[in-house]
């Protein structure tokens, strides 16, 4: 390759012969720079992984004349993908599709080469156009990101190399008039997007009344308290230039003007009145002490930073309405709170213990109402006598995961089968009458008592006050056989199936149908609402219901994950991505380190029916834990759903794969046509847990735990 003048090239040379790579290879002169196998080893490692169109794509040797050196980089396809991988999901790779069509061009290259530098950075464009007259100058290097070597040479020429070493991909034209009359509709044709940041206010109206004509949106960033000016003539062709702060000046009528003369237009720009302390004080000096206006580099990063969501929100066709705001730093600094200030005290938590009954219909009541129940929403309303008992499912405490009060009924179930252990206990039997509601519940049970012996429930007594939910992780301890056949008989003797998964295979596979359907609970606005509402944090002013968070087994860190995940704008963004499959891993992980899942079911779809089979449940989960085992409920979405119609009022957005899953989970579980599922339970080895959850108090009693 012959000497050349490179003191006018801006963009890299791709080699594609051989014989000129080899030629360049042999100067002493040219430095090889040849770190393409491990982009390529990068490639490599992206999640989700890069398929072979890019990984076979072939690679590219670029010549940068200016620093006589040869460098071997990605195929463009893969360099894009490679270089920008850090960029998602805060820019998804559909939009980056999108920004990378975008043509920009940039008018002004002092504080316009920060903002240049910046799109380019982060692919907001796939073109750029850069425009300036003049040579940059040691003064400008407070705030121009060049260098000494750089000096001399055109400022639009500095901008660009430095462009094209960061992507030398990115199409840089550039034109060395700057705003001209002759050339700045030439400039502007073809572009999406005009930043202008010149000195001259003549040129600032030109550039605007050009860009009008043509329909483009006008960007400018102020050094002074983050202002940013949002003209929107693609939207607003008759808007005035500046917002009309010039009033009907025109550019012709400004290039005349002397320095003084042009002060007080540039004071209405920059609204005097909210100009920063420091900023007002220098422009009473500029031609005294100071010979023009001070910019902080600071200001001029802050300033690209603003434009380049602007042009984000443009290229995206988000709101970005014509304006004027400011960010301003300095203010957020002078409100910088102390964290210290806004932690919560310590929250003293009363001792785990429960009411002492005062009479057998407080003995009975109290037994019900530590039944567990979907969400400790505690669905009941409980009356009590010495030999009677009446459960109402009160309706107001469903949720949208309790298709059909099913869920609630579960719950009613259980309560009655604790007090039939509580009545046993006390030399008392009865069974409970369900029937299926009147004009104030869908569903109510009434047990009649009287002098009589069971002492298989006698015997449940203390482990069924002893019933609690352990989700701590645990381990996956086999389960003996004489164990799973009397949890088997325990569901049998109320009238229910229990089907077992202790087999390695089916628990994963299982785990894997949970957690995505535990995604979709995360995902669906409605569904993840509730979830969130039942957790009560440290200083929660309702703690009597839902899940204390220290119930859950999570360490310091999950748990700040779980802050992040009970946002909605987060999981708003996750669906729109249709990403999130992490938010299953915690059911997967539980469930793949237990011993066993447990599935009770019965025969039938009525309320009624699902009340006996919660009964069955609370008699599995007292006896399980009984025998050592610790038990959590981790029941899917889909459980009390029958049909199309139930699903999608579940998750509208989801109700297909909600079938699926469903579908999948019932045959593994062998669960016939014609049964019900009440519930999952995970059953594993773990030690106890150091909290319980807590009940409301009942009319004359003091707070419960459960």
């Amino acid at each position: 390759m012959s000497e050349v003048d490179d003191s006018g090239q801006h963009h890299a040379i791709f080699i594609d012969d051989e014989f000129t790579l080899d030629q360049l290879r042999r100067d002493p002169r040219i430095a090889v720079v040849d770190e393409c196998g491990e982009q390529q080893a990068a490639l490599r490692t992206l999640v989700p992984a890069v398929g072979r169109e890019l990984l076979d794509e072939p690679t590219r040797w670029a010549y940068y004349s200016w620093r006589r050196s040869l460098v071997h980089i990605l195929g463009p396809a893969a360099f894009n993908r490679l270089r920008l991988d850090r960029n998602r999901n805060l820019v998804t790779a559909d939009e980056q599709r999108q920004l990378s069509r975008l043509r920009i061009g940039v008018i002004g290259l002092s504080v316009g080469h920060a903002i240049a530098h910046n799109l380019a950075t982060e692919g907001l464009c796939g073109e750029i156009h850069l425009t300036d007259f003049d040579e940059l100058e040691l003064a400008n290097l407070n705030r121009v990101p060049g260098t000494v070597f750089d000096l001399g040479l055109n400022k639009a020429v500095v901008a660009a190399r430095r462009i094209a070493e960061i992507d030398p991909y990115i199409s840089v034209h550039i034109d060395r008039n700057g705003a001209a009359p002759e050339s700045i509709d030439a400039f502007l044709r073809g572009l999406d997007v005009v930043v202008e940041e010149c000195d001259s206010l003549d040129a600032k109206v030109l550039v605007r009344e050009a860009a009008r004509a043509h329909r483009l949106p006008v960007l400018m960033t102020t050094g002074d308290r983050g202002l940013l000016d949002v003209e929107r003539f693609d939207l607003e062709p008759a808007r005035p230039v500046l917002h009309g702060l010039l009033g009907d000046v025109a550019a012709r009528d400004l290039a005349g003007l002397s320095s003084k003369d042009k002060v007080p237009h540039v004071l209405r720009i920059l609204d005097a009145p909210q100009l920063s302390p420091r900023m007002a004080a220098s422009l009473v000096e500029v031609g005294k002490t100071l010979s023009t206006w001070p910019q902080l580099a600071s200001e001029v990063v802050l300033g690209a930073t603003v434009v380049a969501n602007a042009v984000r929100r443009i290229g995206l066709g988000e709101p970005m309405p014509s304006g004027r705001v400011r960010v301003d730093v300095a203010d957020a600094l002078d409100r910088i709170g102390d964290p210290l200030d806004f932690r919560p005290a310590p929250v003293s938590r009363p001792p785990d213990a429960y009411h002492q009954p005062a009479g057998m219909a407080d003995i009975l009541a109290e037994a019900a109402t530590r039944a567990p129940s979907g969400g400790n929403v505690q669905p009941w309303h409980i009356e009590a006598t010495d030999d009677r008992i009446s459960l109402r499912l009160a309706t107001k405490y469903t949720t949208t995961m309790d298709v059909g009060y099913r869920g609630s009924a579960v719950a009613l179930g259980a309560a009655a089968f604790n007090a039939r252990v509580a009545a046993a206990a006390h030399g008392l039997t009865g069974d409970v009458q369900w029937s299926r509601g009147d004009e104030g519940t869908p569903l109510y049970g009434i047990a009649e008592f009287s002098v009589g012996s069971a002492p298989e429930l006698a015997e449940l007594y203390e482990p069924m006050l002893a019933r609690e939910t352990n989700r701590l992780r645990g381990t996956a301890a086999p389960i003996a056989g004489e164990v799973i056949d009397g949890l088997q008989a325990a569901a049998r003797n109320e009238g229910a199936k229990l089907t077992i998964l202790d087999d390695r295979d089916k628990i994963e596979a299982a785990a894997r149908l949970l957690a995505a359907a535990d995604r979709i609970r995360y995902l669906t606005p409605a569904l993840h609402r509730e979830m969130m509402s039942e957790l009560r944090w440290p200083g929660d002013p309702d703690p009597d219901t839902g899940l204390d968070v220290t119930t859950l087994g999570l360490d310091p860190a999950d748990l700040v994950i779980l802050d992040i995940l009970r946002r909605p704008e987060v999981m708003e963004h996750l669906a729109g991505w249709d990403a999130g499959t992490a938010l299953g891993d915690d059911t997967y992980e539980r469930v793949t380190s237990s011993s066993a899942l447990a599935v009770v079911s019965i025969r039938g779809r009525r309320l009624t029916d699902y009340a006996a089979a919660g009964s069955a449940v609370e008699a599995v989960w007292v006896d399980a834990q009984r025998r050592g085992l610790a038990v959590q409920p981790v029941s899917p979405v889909f459980l009390y759903a029958h049909n199309d119609r139930e699903r999608d009022e579940l998750s509208p957005g989801h109700a297909d794969a909600l079938r699926d899953l469903q579908y999948a989970f019932r045959r593994l579980t062998s669960t016939e046509r014609d049964e019900s599922q009440a519930l999952v339970l995970r059953l594993s080895d773990a030690p106890r847990p150091t909290v319980r959850s807590r009940r409301r108090a009942r009319a004359g009693s003091t707070t419960q735990y459960g």
